[in-house]
């Protein structure tokens, strides 16, 4: 009879463990639906439509709606008027939040700043979101002069200055793999696309704390980067000035002693420069 009762009892608790597992599994999957549709979007960097996020998660189209509406209603992603889907404002202040968590973005942003008066120019901190280069912040310079990338653009790490210097500090090797993978044709035609010459520029660039590209992503526009480096002196963002390319011309130097400066500061103020 004991027997009996112990069996039945290992029963009904294994098939709950199997019901519990189930559950979690199930609940697993739904927000690895959720963050892939969110992961889509994000990484295009443009509403779609639900066809569309369904084709590219590879999910059925009846299981993105639902997980669409659900993530609308909560705010996370919000629909245009043409039904389109893009990103939430509650995922914005949830990136707030969590900038504000981060002593080394409080430290980058107020020099971003200090640097901006300085240079009286457009100042920007970006940082490496895989195959791309990110603009994780960015100060507007007193001119008129518009640029176009802003907080959140991503651009191939082979069109930019802050894109060699953050990958500067890899092994030749690891840095001429990466180059052959990723290395893209800007919309100036301009940006090195040798995978081998690329990666020598990154070595010398992260050498010299100073990476310039002029023209390379945006007709007439010029960037002037050095590298912010951790304890381990690993490139882990960039501060950089964006400015007209004919400034670069007349009076570079002025520019490159700042943003040297500016990545220095940083540096100092987490604790990193002895690396």
């Amino acid at each position: 009879m004991d027997a009996k009762t112990s069996s039945a009892d290992l029963s009904g608790e294994a098939g709950s463990e199997v019901e519990a597992k189930g559950a979690r599994r199930s609940r697993v999957s739904g927000i690895d639906r959720a963050l892939q549709v969110i992961d889509y979007l994000y990484e295009t960097g443009a509403p779609a439509g639900a066809y569309a996020i369904a084709k590219a998660v590879k999910a059925p189209l009846s299981t993105v709606y639902v997980i669409i509406d659900d993530l609308v209603e909560k705010n996370m992603l919000a629909r245009n008027a043409d039904g389109s889907i893009w990103l939430g404002a509650r995922l914005y202040h949830y990136g707030l939040a969590y900038a504000r968590s981060l002593d080394f973005m409080s430290v980058a942003t107020h020099e971003m700043h200090d640097l901006c008066r300085e240079a009286g120019e457009t100042v920007q901190v970006c940082g490496r979101d895989g195959d791309y280069m990110l603009v994780l912040a960015m100060a507007d310079g007193p001119s008129h002069y518009q640029v176009a990338s802003r907080v959140g653009t991503r651009v191939p790490l082979n069109w930019t200055a802050s894109g060699r210097l953050l990958v500067g500090h890899l092994p030749e090797a690891e840095r001429v793999e990466l180059f052959k993978r990723c290395a893209r044709t800007s919309p100036t035609g301009r940006a090195e696309i040798d995978a081998r010459t690329l990666s020598d520029s990154a070595g010398k660039a992260f050498e010299e704390r100073l990476s310039i590209q002029v023209a390379e992503s945006d007709y007439a526009v010029a960037c002037i980067a050095s590298p912010v480096c951790d304890r381990s002196g690993e490139c882990i963002a960039t501060i950089s000035i964006v400015l007209p390319e004919q400034k670069v011309v007349s009076d570079g130097n002025h520019y490159t002693e700042h943003v040297r400066a500016s990545a220095q500061r940083i540096e100092k103020l987490m604790g990193w420069r002895n690396h």
